[in-house]
């Protein structure tokens, strides 16, 4: 559930009084942007990841991005403050407004710059994966692009949760593993664990690019390779990624039991993940910063 304090613009206000307007043609049409960070006692992690990931997307989309890391940081923090934010996560949103035929002459900004918390949303302790085929289309020039056209992600969703799944596995136009619908999918095979190149069509995930980076230190293998479904059937262990899961263990996909769920390996790479985060969050505290 979201919290009642919103940063729009230049302005905290109450939920309510958030003014959003047809006339703001970006919003209608998916032409914005979008994050989701983890707060960590109070503290927005990798949020500097975070912060290059908007900007390289800004200009891959021609979406303006007028928003210093400073200012995202500083107007993130008050949002935090007001809704008391200590364990949570927060959105933020930059919407193309003047663009198109179908908008309005009203006095908007040319991106509108949207923060907003709320709490973790609940998990359970494994996932359970559907698959389908033609979910991601690698060969788009916004493929792996974190934008409010968000549609394909939500209708997949609600498709396989009716059929009491949690997620699903969405495989590109070559049949190959792209990612989930909010999440990156990793395998483990004989002590290695793999998860597709960014040439899927998967997100540069931000859990992703650190896992990416702090498995050789924790002594387990992280790789990119290419994926077929054959080689999720096949993995010892899988899991999936996001900010807001961390590392969730898979136990099915499509109906086929995975051989270790929450394995060795990847209870490897969850508590070196863990600890990263509290390195983290100790540097930001010790530096004394707020946010």
């Amino acid at each position: 559930m979201i919290h009642r304090a919103i940063y729009h613009n230049d302005q905290l206000l109450s939920i309510e009084d958030v003014r959003l307007s047809p006339g703001q043609a970006g919003l209608l049409n998916g032409w914005g942007l979008f994050t989701t960070v983890r707060i960590v006692e109070g503290v927005p992690f990798a949020f500097e990841r975070h912060c290059k990931r908007l900007a390289r997307d800004a200009a891959r989309t021609h979406c303006p991005f007028p928003f210093t890391e400073e200012l995202l940081r500083e107007k993130l923090g008050r949002v935090l403050d007001a809704n008391q934010v200590r364990e949570g996560c927060a959105r933020i949103y930059a919407v193309y407004n003047q663009v198109g035929f179908w908008c309005s002459d009203e006095g908007f900004p040319q991106v509108d710059l949207i923060i907003y918390s709320a709490d973790l949303p609940a998990y359970r302790g494994t996932a359970r994966l559907a698959l389908r085929e033609h979910g991601r289309h690698a060969a788009s020039p916004l493929a792996g692009v974190k934008t409010t056209s968000w549609l394909v992600n939500v209708w997949n969703l609600h498709e396989v949760q009716q059929q009491g799944f949690d997620e699903v596995v969405l495989l590109n136009e070559r049949g190959e593993v792209a990612e989930c619908t909010a999440a990156n999918v990793f395998c483990v095979r004989d002590g290695c664990v793999s998860t597709p190149p960014l040439d899927s069509g998967c997100l540069e995930g931000i859990t992703r690019s650190i896992l990416l980076k702090i498995g050789e230190q924790a002594g387990v293998p992280v790789g990119e390779r290419k994926l077929l479904r054959e080689d999720l059937y096949a993995a010892d262990e899988v899991f999936i990624s996001s900010t807001n899961r961390n590392l969730l263990p898979v136990s099915e996909i499509n109906g086929r039991n995975i051989a270790a769920v929450d394995g060795p390996v990847t209870k490897k790479l969850e508590n070196a993940f863990e600890a990263c985060i509290r390195e983290y969050v100790s540097l930001r505290a010790s530096s004394g910063a707020r946010a």
